[in-house]
């Protein structure tokens, strides 16, 4: 077991473990608590308190219950969902053994699967999660060497997976007419590219709405943003903020709700479910070949 723990160790900070030192740094802040206050209730130094903070250390069951007791946290429904995300961070997800995928998609991949709902908007693409093969293939191909194409096909193909958790996992989408318009590939691709975003979003768990050039919206435009919900707790949002290089994630409060007003405005403003599909049925029959 030392072997493991030690390996555990030097693969972090990872996604969940930044997640709960986030959270237990908020807690003891929040309770005007030093450091060197929460080492003494764990009987330990303070560098070890810094570490589990900053993500660079996972926190065992006994000591996180006894932090929680100093920073007075009482709601038990937290309190299972810290100590699962405690659990959690020695997970070793489906993807850790896919090679050498880069670190902000493993990011992605561990918000991904730590949700109960998640909302995209894309004002260029069609979502990873609503892709066909094809389509990931060209998008791929003009993105990276030949030799990585291939595993990262797989892994889009392998996350498709949450939307057969219909209980469990909810997607909603607001796609940009553009991206629609944008799809590579010649009319056979396209089509059936379309077709799909109509078969998936009959799915109960799946909610796919477009965004119409000639929708009447305030703001001009919104860069693509998701939106995730962690499963347990409703109230826990975070947003992801896609860019070249990977990506960043906001957690603020303040900023989190000006991506959840976005996300309203948007929604107002898109064509319902029903008439997006007809919108895109409309768009196959412009592809007949």
């Amino acid at each position: 077991m030392g072997h493991h723990a030690r390996m555990d160790q030097r693969n972090m900070p990872t996604m969940r473990s930044k997640r709960l030192g986030n959270e237990l740094r908020r807690l003891r802040t929040g309770k005007g608590l030093t450091v060197s206050e929460a080492a003494k209730q764990l009987g330990c130094g303070q560098p070890k308190i810094s570490q589990i903070e900053n993500g660079n250390r996972g926190v065992k069951q006994g000591d996180l219950s006894l932090l929680l007791d100093l920073y007075e946290v009482g709601d038990d429904k937290y309190r299972q969902r810290l100590k699962r995300l405690a659990l959690d961070v020695y997970k070793v997800d489906w993807w850790t053994s896919q090679g050498p995928l880069i670190d902000a998609l493993g990011d992605y991949l561990t918000l991904e699967s730590d949700s109960s709902l998640v909302r995209v908007y894309e004002p260029i693409l069609v979502p990873g999660l609503l892709q066909t093969e094809a389509y990931m293939r060209e998008l791929f191909t003009h993105r990276m060497a030949p030799d990585r194409v291939e595993s990262f096909v797989d892994t889009r193909i392998k996350r498709k997976e949450v939307l057969d958790d219909h209980l469990g996992f909810r997607f909603r989408t607001v796609i940009d007419e553009p991206a629609l318009h944008r799809i590579p590939g010649p009319r056979t691709l396209v089509a059936e590219q379309l077709r799909l975003l109509v078969s998936v979003g009959l799915r109960p768990n799946v909610t796919v709405q477009v965004l119409p050039m000639k929708a009447k919206f305030s703001v001009n435009q919104f860069a693509p943003f998701h939106l995730f919900t962690f499963r347990g707790q409703s109230s826990i949002d975070v947003v992801w903020l896609e860019h070249l290089k990977g990506g960043t994630l906001l957690e603020q409060e303040p900023e989190v709700q000006a991506y959840a007003d976005a996300w309203a405005e948007l929604t107002a403003a898109a064509l319902s479910p029903t008439d997006s599909r007809r919108f895109i049925d409309a768009l196959i029959e412009e592809n007949r070949p």
